[in-house]
């Protein structure tokens, strides 16, 4: 029998919206097919947001967070299928809550394929070299290098990507599997499209001399 690995069942949870448990049994019963797992799960009712992937999520709202005494500032489009849906309180917290979280994380792409190719590789061949030059990893095969380069990539989407990162509130869940539970609890499909992070004087070069010093000197 496949193994089935923590990474198969969160992944499976993703696309399907079922809980853990139900998404380790499907797989160990498919043998660790995919495929053969979303099908026992939909065949159980469980597989809930499956079905509503392809569906256009054209409603929503743009919500906002200020933290800090304005020191940082979110803003968010989170879409839904209905203004039924978008004017209902559990979706009205669901974009408080990633806002907030998107202001105490600071993600810098929604999803992993909004990572630009040239980034992401460079981030491998960083991740390769330091694999490479760890003393603990001499002489290993290349394929071995690569699972160690894989992982540590999954380390920086983790790190960059909201999706990826765990939920500050519930850091057991991923920002991604509460969309998804969200998705599957209010019947429509929910995504998240954009956000903006501004942080109060990022960018700017602040001063380091004394200013009151500066206007005494000339004043002298």
């Amino acid at each position: 029998m496949a193994e089935i690995t923590a990474a198969a069942v969160k992944q499976l949870r993703e696309k399907t919206g079922a809980g853990m448990m139900e998404c380790k049994n499907a797989l160990v019963e498919a043998g660790g097919n995919e495929d053969k797992a979303v099908d026992i799960l939909r065949e159980r009712g469980l597989a809930s947001a499956k079905k509503r992937e392809g569906r256009i999520a054209a409603e929503g709202i743009v919500g906002s967070y200020i933290h800090m005494g304005g020191k940082v500032g979110v803003l968010v489009e989170l879409n839904c299928e209905t203004d039924f849906v978008a004017r209902g309180d559990e979706f009205q917290q669901l974009v408080k809550d990633i806002a907030m979280h998107i202001a105490a994380a600071e993600p810098r792409y929604v999803s992993r394929e909004d990572v630009p190719a040239d980034v992401l590789e460079k981030e491998r061949d960083i991740a390769r070299k330091q694999a490479l030059n760890e003393p603990k990893n001499a002489n290993k095969p290349e394929q071995v290098i690569e699972k160690i380069v894989d992982g540590r990539i999954n380390k920086f989407y983790e790190e960059t990507v909201l999706l990826d990162q765990p939920f500050v509130k519930a850091p057991e869940n991923t920002v991604g599997e509460l969309v998804t539970e969200k998705t599957a609890k209010t019947g429509e499909r929910i995504a998240v499209r954009r956000f903006t992070r501004y942080k109060m004087g990022e960018g700017l070069e602040k001063r380091a001399d004394d200013f009151g010093g500066d206007v005494a000197s000339m004043l002298q």
